[in-house]
């Protein structure tokens, strides 16, 4: 699959975002469909076959969470982006079961959102090489990128920076870490600041194989 073959299904009930991402699907080369509701949207991925949805969270009618339902039952492997203004892990957690692979704050940037998108798309290619793991809001090609980060740090390391250095969402990052730090893949560590909250350190314990 190279870039100019990628078929995008946007659903947000603003038009000015449907817009933005059809003008960022022109810059990137892709092919931009656009709905704003969401249970119509989720009937075209069987006819569509879109490589890749973006979704957002507050829709009138069938919300974001809803319709990330739908498609489910329709298609289990294309990549779900949420589009979010609301950053809790709890709403993050949520829509991870539901079948949501990441999520992308709004207001929309265009080069991180464009970055995400080409991330999920590169790991769809690799998705089908992988053994499933069968684990409810666990995509084995998005914990095989965060595996492949944590495997290669040379020190302790934050959520903030798998999330920097894999270009997945935070609320995406913490969920994965607290999956591998359940299988013992991980330990980790609170360092207490002069302020603020502890701050959690994770540091890579197992070798797995590919």
């Amino acid at each position: 699959m190279t870039d100019k073959a990628v078929t995008i299904l946007a659903i947000d009930d603003d038009q000015d975002i449907l817009f933005t991402l059809e003008a960022i699907g022109r810059t990137y080369g892709w092919r931009v469909t656009t709905d704003s509701d969401g249970r119509r949207a989720a009937a075209k991925v069987c006819g569509l076959k879109p490589d890749l949805i973006l979704v957002d969270y507050h829709m009138p009618g069938l919300d974001g969470l809803s319709t990330v339902e739908m498609i489910r039952t329709q298609d289990r492997g294309v990549p779900i982006i949420v589009l979010t203004v609301d950053e809790r892990q709890e709403i993050a957690d949520r829509f991870l079961d539901a079948g949501a692979n990441d999520f992308a704050n709004k207001p929309i940037k265009i080069a991180d959102l464009a970055a995400r998108i080409k991330v999920h798309i590169q790991m769809r290619q690799q998705q089908e090489q992988l053994a499933p793991v069968c684990d409810k809001g666990i995509n084995d090609a998005t914990l095989s990128l965060v595996r492949s980060f944590c495997g290669g740090a040379a020190a302790p390391f934050s959520a903030e920076e798998v999330a920097e250095g894999t270009g997945l969402a935070y609320q995406t990052i913490v969920r994965y870490l607290q999956f591998l730090q359940s299988r013992r893949e991980l330990t980790v560590s609170s360092s207490y600041g002069k302020v603020g909250r502890p701050r959690k350190k994770y540091q890579w314990v197992t070798k797995r194989g590919p």
